[in-house]
């Protein structure tokens, strides 16, 4: 305290809203330097003693009262803080917001969500009428609920179909829910994933199932695994399956997607920031298909597209306050891919589905071409995929022009 009582704040001739503390005995810039006198320039200096005076003890008291006025007002704070660092970033950079103003808002599309559950209740996700909801984990179809400990489902559930406080991809589908993941947003078992997968199919009818879910990255159900037949299964009979490129633990040498994003037909989906960058952790895929052991080759390289992924704000536990938070992941990338395909699918699917009304794997592969060809690259991407950026950024927009493209709409 003695030896900061005998410093003083000096401006800087070239810019005075910078201070240089010095000693006061020090001598300056002359006057000259600021275009006036020596005694003026001195006059110039702020000491530092009464500001000190002030600052203690009571500028202490007042930062204490301020931290505990923060604290206390935490959740109001937290909701302001969500109006402004908003996902709209997410919806506006990869082109669903543009989507939707020509488009609709996924209107006749069925959407499957495997997951940990949804909160119905929550404010920007009660105009859902679920068209089925079944709990694999712990076999109560009733009440819906999520029973997962950071409301994954919700989170995810929310960036698909929220329709209050913000908008999500595609609010207007026909969404179902299956439970198969545990408290932890994790895989349970094999048996539950793929059982969830074929309800999605058989009893719910769905055009796109959306899976947050996988193995770790670099790890995969055998080929002969119950999950890896159920996708293979929904492919077969026409269901687009989005899955998680997956989110790869930094200190492993981890060498693949994640499973069941891996499988050729499926969309795999991994994560980029605000700035378009791909997020650190997430997977990147292999050359070769493990599976198979033969090159990957266009448009099924792995993963196929990134998309928003880091800092998004969802719904949560509609009994927390405030029911909103952050998320980070693949998990959210692929939502936000799964909306931007049920947009697509809402305007052009009877013409990708043809005149017998039926899409075939042929069709959907054209799909996949179309989403390779649309995706948005940088200048340092030299290769027409990248083994972590796939074949680009998520344009839905232009995904929907390359779909018109591929199937001949409006020629």
């Amino acid at each position: 305290m003695r030896g900061i009582s005998r410093l003083e704040l000096m401006p800087e001739p070239e810019d005075p809203s910078l201070l240089t503390a010095i000693d006061r005995d020090a001598p300056g810039y002359p006057g000259e330097a600021y275009g006036i006198t020596d005694e003026e320039a001195r006059m110039l200096r702020w000491p530092m003693r009464p500001i000190m005076r002030f600052l203690w003890p009571w500028g202490a008291v007042g930062f204490s009262a301020i931290v505990a006025s923060i604290l206390l007002l935490y959740p109001s704070i937290y909701s302001l803080i969500g109006e402004v660092l908003d996902s709209e970033w997410a919806f506006e950079d990869s082109g669903i917001r543009e989507l939707q103003e020509s488009g609709g808002m996924g209107e006749g599309v069925r959407v499957c969500m495997v997951d940990t559950g949804i909160d119905i209740q929550h404010p920007d996700l009660s105009h859902l009428e679920l068209s089925g909801f079944r709990d694999f984990y712990t076999e109560k179809d009733s009440p819906i609920r999520d029973i997962g400990t950071n409301s994954h489902g919700t989170l995810m559930a929310g960036l698909l179909a929220a329709n209050g406080s913000f908008k999500g991809a595609a609010p207007g589908v026909t969404l179902a829910i299956a439970i198969s993941l545990g408290p932890d947003g994790k895989s349970a078992n094999e048996r539950m994933v793929s059982q969830a997968i074929r309800w999605c199919r058989i009893s719910q009818d769905s055009d796109i199932i959306s899976l947050s879910l996988g193995t770790a990255p670099g790890s995969s159900f055998s080929s002969s695994s119950d999950t890896l037949d159920a996708v293979r299964e929904a492919l077969e009979a026409g269901v687009f399956v989005i899955a998680a490129a997956g989110n790869r633990d930094p200190q492993q040498n981890l060498s693949d997607v994640s499973s069941p994003a891996s499988l050729s037909g499926v969309i795999a989906v991994g994560a980029h920031d605000r700035n378009g960058e791909p997020w650190l952790d997430s997977a990147e895929g292999s050359p070769t298909d493990p599976e198979t052991g033969k090159q990957r080759v266009f448009p099924n390289q792995k993963p196929e597209i990134i998309a928003p992924g880091v800092d998004l704000w969802s719904c949560r536990d509609s009994e927390r306050d405030p029911p909103y938070a952050f998320s980070t992941g693949t998990s959210d990338s692929t939502v936000l891919v799964t909306g931007a395909l049920a947009l697509i699918l809402s305007m052009h699917g009877e013409e990708i589905a043809g005149e017998n009304g039926i899409i075939d794997q042929h069709e959907m592969e054209l799909v996949k071409v179309a989403l390779a060809n649309s995706a948005r690259t940088d200048f340092a991407q030299s290769e027409n995929h990248d083994p972590k950026k796939g074949y680009g950024i998520l344009d839905a927009q232009e995904w929907s022009r390359q779909v018109e493209i591929e199937f001949g709409i409006g020629q």
